[in-house]
């Protein structure tokens, strides 16, 4: 029986959340991802960047953050992280790019994620490892429209409802499970959504991109 498998960056590491056909889930965590890649899935999905250019924004960022707002971080670029500190990136970014053409504190804060992610990350493997974002696959599955924001009580029983419909019913009760690892509640979510994408998803937006490794930039939901 097949796996689908999410993965989302906490601050101590990852978090995986897995579901086959038969319905059967769980979750995961690991302070790096080798562990969590290894485990058997027939596609697994990613909220981190995959396919990255030297400069600019990418196209799928741009058109994601089109559809569901900010919650689409622009500017993961390739080497971000050899930058002693943000400030340090914004005025190289300034000066080749333009004045706000930067990066915000929360893509530079996942900087050694991304890297993690691009370190393993090859042509071949992007064939069952995909690049998805948490809040898109929610836009899309509430029927293509923003929910209450994730932080919120609403939005968060918004988020776990729909993650019930498509079969994972015990996030509820993993919620409670998490405390002491370091796993922020979102994080768990998000991995769930991811999941769900990974058994469900057939939508992308991007795709045009090949970075020069390779990658596809695309971001699926």
């Amino acid at each position: 029986m097949p796996n689908y498998l999410g993965l989302d960056g906490f601050r101590l590491g990852w978090v995986a959340a897995w579901i086959n056909e038969r319905g059967d889930h769980g979750f995961d965590y690991s302070p790096g991802l080798t562990r969590l890649l290894a485990m058997p899935h027939a596609r697994a999905m990613i909220d981190m960047p995959i396919g990255l250019n030297p400069a600019g924004y990418r196209a799928c960022d741009l058109r994601a953050r089109e559809l569901i707002g900010p919650a689409v971080f622009l500017g993961a670029r390739r080497d971000l992280w050899t930058f002693t500190d943000m400030a340090e990136a914004n005025r190289y970014y300034w000066t080749q790019e333009g004045k706000g053409r930067g990066v915000s504190a929360q893509l530079w804060n996942i900087r050694d994620k991304i890297r993690e992610v691009d370190d393993v990350m090859t042509p071949a493997r992007q064939a069952t490892i995909g690049e998805a974002h948490p809040e898109l696959i929610f836009w899309n599955l509430a029927g293509r429209v923003r929910l209450a924001n994730k932080t919120s009580v609403q939005g968060r029983e918004q988020r776990l409802a729909l993650l019930r419909d498509r079969g994972f019913t015990e996030v509820a009760r993993w919620l409670a499970l998490r405390h002491g690892t370091g796993i922020g509640r979102d994080d768990l979510i998000d991995a769930c959504a991811c999941a769900v994408a990974a058994r469900d998803s057939t939508q992308r937006v991007g795709g045009e991109e090949i970075d020069t490794r390779g990658l596809r930039m695309e971001i699926n939901y």
